[in-house]
């Protein structure tokens, strides 16, 4: 592999994309946890609930802010590292990229700032309705951003007009083969992330209990319930969509499929491989475990049906097949790692030991990262495995590269790098520090005692001020 300026180009974008994603990964999932805290205040005044409410939400801020800054970055690679891929998706994926601003960025950007800072100055309604709006501004721009990385993948709707792709029906464009079921996969992957993030962070507040306020350990406990529900209905239905993925690959992928599995030769009754050894050169794998005749089934439903091989093109048009092949599995073993937990979770429940047990605390602990590592290697799989293609069928890698030298992209790298570990290290920290603290102790509400926001008026001193000369 030769350090030249394409393969730095190619280590800058995904060194950056990998820090990007995982904060879109936590803030969309996070977003929503956030509309169920306020609704569940608004319905039972408990003030818990507005108290997990304002500690998760700052969470929420740094965790936003970096998403944009990191994002912001990488749309300024795509004409400085990217020009040939700019100048022939332009057309096509820049209208893409402006929606999502309009539709998205300024939907968020309206309704967040009464978000953190409006609690004490807005009504209740108002203050919820913000939270709802930037939760489906998170999703809206989800929507358009898989829109255009799963045009990439399956274009469709255009046409070449003079060595440029020109949308002929933007119906067909944003609505690509891929895209419906990608969108639902990175939605839920996103909702997973958060969930077993909030889990465990709850699971080490429980730990941690001889040395906090029992209020503190109730909130702690009411997140951990809250998290380990939503992974207990969501998990199977991302394993459903993860598996229906796998039967739009086969069919728009194939090439990436065969990669995924390692599977060199088209055969029938191919076996599921737990692991293997590819090797490329020989067009081989020196080693394999499987279980005779599952790949098949699982990839066709059918266990006679027929699995495309690598062989099936030529060694031009192959992904790297380690990579493609591992990233894939350690995905999976973390979807199932979910479902053991969810499972494992439930029995507890109706048992009464679900913040009693130790062993499943420790577990949910150490599960808090498993969504984020669910998403970066989900990406490496999808991205690596369209390869040597940067517009699956259309424009390869190599070819959408701006003509760079290796001494600047190699400058470029290494202040990112720089900058990365700066801005990311510090706001990392901070979050680690916040999430350390954990929510503030709450005193319960009692009979009569209406706990909540109000809205503040010009005159509202001067009020508080005559009903205290009143009593």
């Amino acid at each position: 592999m030769e350090l030249d300026a394409l393969m730095l180009s190619r280590i800058q974008f995904g060194f950056t994309m990998a820090f990007h994603i995982i904060f879109p990964a936590f803030t969309i999932g996070l977003a929503a946890f956030l509309v169920r805290l306020e609704a569940q205040w608004l319905w039972t005044r408990n003030p818990m609930y507005r108290v997990l409410y304002r500690f998760w939400v700052k969470a929420f801020a740094v965790s936003f802010g970096l998403g944009v800054v990191s994002g912001i970055v990488m749309s300024y690679q795509l004409g400085t590292n990217w020009s040939v891929y700019s100048d022939f998706t332009g057309n096509v994926l820049g209208p893409l990229i402006q929606y999502e601003v309009i539709t998205a960025f300024f939907l968020e950007a309206g309704f967040l700032g009464i978000m953190l800072f409006g609690w004490d100055r807005v009504g209740d309604r108002l203050h919820f309705l913000s939270t709802c709006m930037v939760s489906l501004g998170t999703l809206i721009s989800a929507f358009w951003i898989l829109s255009a990385n799963s045009w990439m993948q399956t274009p469709a709707g255009f046409t070449i007009e003079n060595g440029r792709a020109v949308a002929t029906d933007w119906w067909q464009v944003i609505f690509n083969p891929s895209f419906p079921i990608r969108y639902a996969h990175m939605v839920l992957g996103c909702f997973l992330t958060t969930a077993f993030a909030v889990a465990g962070m709850a699971a080490w507040m429980i730990l941690r209990a001889r040395k906090e306020p029992p209020a503190k350990v109730q909130g702690a406990r009411v997140s951990l319930s809250m998290a380990m529900w939503f992974a207990v209905i969501f998990t199977p239905i991302q394993i459903f969509v993860g598996d229906s993925h796998g039967l739009a690959v086969l069919k728009h992928q194939p090439t990436k499929l065969a990669a995924i599995e390692a599977n060199w030769d088209r055969q029938a009754n191919m076996p599921l491989l737990l692991f293997a050894i590819p090797n490329m050169e020989a067009e081989r794998n020196d080693f394999e475990i499987g279980i005779p005749k599952l790949g098949s089934f699982i990839l066709t439903h059918d266990f006679s049906g027929v699995v495309p091989g690598l062989k099936d093109v030529t060694p031009d048009k192959r992904p790297p097949v380690w990579p493609v092949f591992y990233s894939f599995r350690i995905m999976v073993a973390i979807g199932m790692a979910m479902l053991l937990l969810s499972l494992w979770s439930l029995w507890l429940r109706r048992k009464g030991t679900l913040f009693t047990n130790r062993a499943f605390l420790t577990c949910a602990m150490l599960m808090t990262p498993s969504g984020f590592g669910a998403v970066i290697f989900g990406w490496f799989t999808a991205e690596i495995g369209r390869q040597p293609y940067i517009v699956y069928g259309l424009l390869k890698t190599a070819d959408a590269h701006s003509p760079l030298t290796a001494q600047a992209v190699t400058t470029s790298l290494i202040a990112f790098i720089i900058a990365y570990a700066i801005i990311f290290g510090f706001g990392s920290y901070y979050l680690a520090k916040l999430l350390r603290k954990g929510p503030e102790p709450f005193e319960p509400s009692v009979p009569g005692d209406h706990v909540g926001r109000k809205p503040k008026r010009p005159l509202s001193a001067l009020d508080e001020q005559l009903e205290a000369r009143a009593t």
